[in-house]
């Protein structure tokens, strides 16, 4: 075995001389410099989950942007040549029934171009949220930090949606909204994993919802937009979303603080102990000095040869070495793909309802509104385990229930089960980000939650197929939605609970706290 001291595998200490004692937990010696939940410690977590707001725009912003118009025909056309089909009529038998600008369709002329090419946007989109996901999952555990990767990522992403609206043809925008893509990929996690590491273990829970919440106002905001936007250009939507993204970001770089645990981490003593003052209550901020926390804390020379070892990736070399959390990973992740394909997939279902395009976006946003608040009032009473379980067999079941309910006579039995099954699957995408934040300590934690929400984005881009394949058989969308979820959520039985636990800052903290690890 190596002498050096690996940063990410043992807490910092100043001596060996607590090794034959139990020591107080830097989570214990945080909160009790934090004290109880404040003003300071809201304005910081709202701060960071804003963030999610802009991330529902780019995500769900196709909706309207790509929409398919509807159409008539001419006057001067006989009633022989009005069939269904519009790209079996001649061009000037036909026209939009809006301006050509107002969706990228029409104005460049897509509607027979097929599937493939008028798909292609929102395919970009989520492959670039993939290749992100890999490529820039474990930057925020490293020096970047994470509110520097939020504010980065924020801005990279919204600066993109701003160029979309000056795209001259489709493989432009495509490409454009992989980019967008790309930079989204982790600002829900750089979001989330800063909000809840300012505060301490009772009230993560809860702030972590806080982000849900938001993401959750962001997409509701977009059919609002998208309706005062009808009539103009396409092209609007994407100022409207990405100008006002742009300032957040430049807000949140020079206005929010960085997490403390990372600074701690990282070995910035001064900023550790400062970014703690700035948070705690003003009864217990002048107490606070670097000699309250002893030997958790080590000098930056102490800290400069260790991190010169430590690269980009080594949280995720780490994930993939010790046994035990690889399988930890590889379980949520399963977890994730299953609810992805469903939460992906339902809207897609719900768009098929018998209402006007801007009323059934606003339902289906409308269902995750109640997931993201009842997460954020039982967090604290919810079993990780039993809930994720159960609220993914309650939505498969739902699922399921749609691919039978097909009658006509029958067609708001399968909305209400759509509606409920949508509800169960955010609730259960909800819990099991809060539970990924407790089965991983601080050093690895960004990169673990960040895998997990892209394996979501694969089970996303999954579903599109499954719909497709859904109009000839509905066993073949919602049936399988059912299926993958309920089946999926099964494999949270194998995981450690975590409800109440202490939060680990290090790999050997969690190897410490047993649970069931074996070390290998």
């Amino acid at each position: 075995m190596a002498s050096e001291r690996d940063p990410l595998l043992a807490p910092p200490t100043a001596n060996d001389e607590g090794k034959n004692r139990k020591k107080r937990s830097l989570d214990d010696t945080i909160e009790r410099c934090i004290g109880k939940f404040g003003w300071v410690q809201l304005l910081q977590a709202t701060l960071a989950s804003l963030a999610w707001i802009f991330d529902a725009h780019q995500t769900f912003i196709t909706i309207f942007t790509d929409v398919v118009p509807t159409w008539h025909c001419n006057d001067s056309s006989s009633s022989s040549l009005c069939t269904a089909d519009v790209c079996q009529l001649p061009k000037e038998a036909w026209g939009w029934d809006t301006p050509a600008h107002t969706s990228v369709v029409s104005e460049w002329g897509l509607q027979c171009a097929g599937a493939v090419i008028t798909g292609l946007p929102s395919t970009s989109y989520f492959v670039g949220s993939l290749v992100g996901g890999i490529a820039l999952s474990t930057l925020a555990d490293s020096s970047f930090g994470r509110k520097r990767m939020l504010a980065l990522s924020c801005l990279l992403m919204n600066v993109a949606a701003v160029l979309t609206a000056a795209a001259s043809n489709v493989w432009v925008y495509s490409s454009l909204r992989f980019l967008t893509g790309f930079a989204r990929s982790i600002i829900g996690t750089c979001a989330l994993v800063l909000s809840t590491e300012v505060v301490g273990r009772r009230w993560r829970g809860q702030v972590g919802i806080i982000g849900f919440i938001c993401f959750t106002f962001g997409f509701l905001s977009l059919p609002a937009m998208a309706y005062f936007n009808a009539g103009s250009s396409w092209r609007y939507l994407y100022l409207w979303t990405g100008i006002p993204g742009v300032i957040y970001s430049v807000i949140v770089y020079f206005v929010a603080g960085e997490s403390p645990r990372w600074l701690y981490v990282r070995g910035l003593k001064q900023d550790f102990v400062q970014t703690i003052k700035n948070i705690a209550p003003p009864e217990t901020r002048n107490s606070i000095t670097t000699s309250f926390f002893g030997s958790f804390i080590l000098d930056n020379s102490d800290h400069d040869q260790d991190r010169e070892g430590m690269d980009l990736y080594a949280a995720l070399k780490l994930l993939l070495n010790k046994g035990w959390a690889l399988r930890r990973l590889l379980t949520v992740m399963l977890v994730s793909v299953g609810t992805g394909i469903v939460y992906y997939g339902i809207p897609l279902g719900v768009g098929e309802m018998p209402l006007n395009l801007y009323l059934s976006t606003t339902l289906n946003a409308l269902a995750e509104l109640p997931a993201s608040l009842t997460t954020f009032l039982l967090i604290d009473k919810l079993k990780r385990r039993s809930s994720v379980v159960g609220l993914g067999l309650l939505s498969g079941a739902c699922c399921v229930g749609c691919a039978v309910f097909v009658s006509e006579e029958l067609k708001w039995v399968q909305i209400g089960l759509e509606i409920v099954g949508f509800f169960n699957a955010c609730t259960a995408f909800n819990v099991l980000l809060i539970y990924t934040l407790e089965l991983f300590p601080t050093c690895v934690r960004n990169s673990a939650v960040s895998i997990v929400r892209q394996a979501m984005m694969l089970g996303g881009a999954i579903s599109p197929l499954l719909v497709a394949l859904g109009r000839t058989n509905r066993f073949y969308s919602y049936g399988v939605f059912g299926l993958a979820i309920g089946v999926c959520c099964l494999f949270v039985i194998c995981l450690p609970e975590t409800m109440g636990g202490e939060i680990c800052d290090t790999i050997d903290e969690e190897e410490s706290k047993g649970n069931g690890i074996s070390n290998v």
